[in-house]
């Protein structure tokens, strides 16, 4: 044997050694008898392209939706509100002044409000009618940056109100006309509180991009909104403004003793506790329910390996007669089984980052062409679909559908490398 010669053999041996990749992509590649097999193998492909793909976008959707209540929720109200106890919040001037000064804080801000019913010229619905100042309105980006028809300058002394686009819309006026605000706390006479009944000018029309509130809320200068609810001198409540949300916790005992009097402070999280519960429960479960699509798809990758195995029976009695090693065969066979799930997966992640970019127009797109409202803004509360893709979340669906895969392999592997080659060449 030539020096050359034992190198090739040597070579030959190793493991993943070039003929064992040669042999695993002939096996992928179909001839005209082994159709039914590659047809199965094309399944587990495509099955784990989808269920990748779905997993991701999905995932992507609903930290999107997440995110997106999430900072519409905290961008219109507080992330901690401070109510009295025992006495009127007569003083919320030097309470709010207090509170600013902790660290952390970025402003506290007064407001007054209440239910009230909102009509106009072509329907009526029930509104929660926040008075707050226009220097403290002006640091709630959210709404200022995003007023779709008329201004806030001179909101204060404007004797109007602000209104969003969905309720606008809905009750048919626009800058300029009048709302009627009915409100059950009216004046107190000697038969008893009459409700009270008093138009207001729309000076301003907003949109947040959360339905619920655009069709709700109905902003009133602090002042009106005080004689409007009969809450001379005082004020609802404040709300805290903080510079981390997610640190909301420890900062409730400094607020609570930075207020100065008897306060009961909550935090976003313990208000919305049931919402983002339920949340984040529907994102695990659909997580759990989207993996069995790559799971069934790991099966079809065993089914398809097992026939192969047994198909090509012959072949491998032949290369253990050639001297070809059982670990050999079995890692011939690992990487025609692993190769589709690697290529599944890539192609299922690549499928799940394009449709992410592109969610919102596809989403458009459905409803153009079926001509109905996808994730009406009514019933999942934003006006449009958000996709956010988490990295580590990403990675993990990527690499959970490799390691099915490639397990998926390891029992027809070694299925094929224990196959007796007497056996298989007894009636040949």
């Amino acid at each position: 044997m030539t020096a050359e010669a034992a190198d090739e053999n040597l070579e030959g041996t190793r493991p993943f050694a070039r003929f064992e990749w040669m042999l695993a992509g002939r096996y992928l590649r179909s001839r005209r008898r082994e159709t039914f097999i590659s047809i199965i193998a094309g399944f587990s492909f495509i099955g784990i392209m989808l269920g990748v793909a779905t997993l991701i976008i999905v995932m992507a959707v609903m930290n999107g939706f997440r995110g997106e209540l999430l900072s519409k929720i905290l961008g219109v109200n507080g992330h901690m509100l401070v109510q009295p106890i025992d006495s009127a919040l007569d003083d919320y001037d030097a309470v709010a002044a207090r509170i600013d000064n902790l660290d952390g804080v970025r402003f506290a801000m007064p407001f007054v409000e209440g239910q009230a019913l909102v009509s106009g010229p072509v329907g009526a619905l029930g509104g929660l009618v926040r008075g707050v100042r226009e220097v403290d309105l002006r640091r709630v980006p959210l709404v200022t940056k995003t007023i779709r028809a008329g201004a806030f300058d001179d909101f204060d002394t404007s004797g109007g109100v602000a209104i969003g686009t969905r309720m606008a819309q809905q009750l048919g006026v626009a800058v300029g006309d009048r709302v009627t605000i009915v409100s059950p706390r009216g004046n107190i006479t000697p038969l008893g509180t009459t409700p009270r009944v008093k138009g207001y000018p729309v000076v301003a029309i907003f949109e947040i991009g959360m339905s619920e509130y655009d069709s709700t809320f109905v902003f009133m200068p602090f002042e009106e909104a005080q004689l409007y609810f009969n809450q001379e001198e005082a004020a609802t409540g404040i709300e805290v403004f903080v510079d981390d949300p997610d640190n909301v916790g420890p900062m409730r005992r400094a607020v609570e003793d930075g207020a100065g009097r008897p306060a009961f402070v909550t935090d976003w999280r313990q208000r919305n506790i049931t919402f983002f519960s339920a949340l984040e429960v529907e994102r695990n479960v659909m997580f759990l329910i989207l993996t069995l699509i790559v799971l069934v798809a790991a099966l079809n990758i065993i089914s398809g390996m097992t026939m192969l195995v047994k198909d090509k029976g012959h072949d491998i009695a032949i290369l253990r007669t050639m001297g070809a090693t059982r670990g050999a065969i079995m890692r011939v066979f690992v990487i025609t089984g692993a190769s589709i799930g690697v290529v599944g997966t890539v192609a299922g992640f690549i499928l799940g980052f394009i449709v992410c970019l592109n969610v919102e127009t596809i989403r458009q797109g459905i409803s153009w062409l079926t001509r109905t409202e996808i994730f009406s803004p009514e019933l999942y509360f934003l006006s449009r679909l958000p996709a956010d893709m988490d990295t580590g979340e990403t990675i993990t669906v990527v690499v959970m559908a490799l390691v099915l895969s490639l397990l998926a392999t390891l029992y027809p592997a070694w299925r094929a490398a224990r196959l007796d080659p007497v056996e298989a060449l007894r009636y040949e």
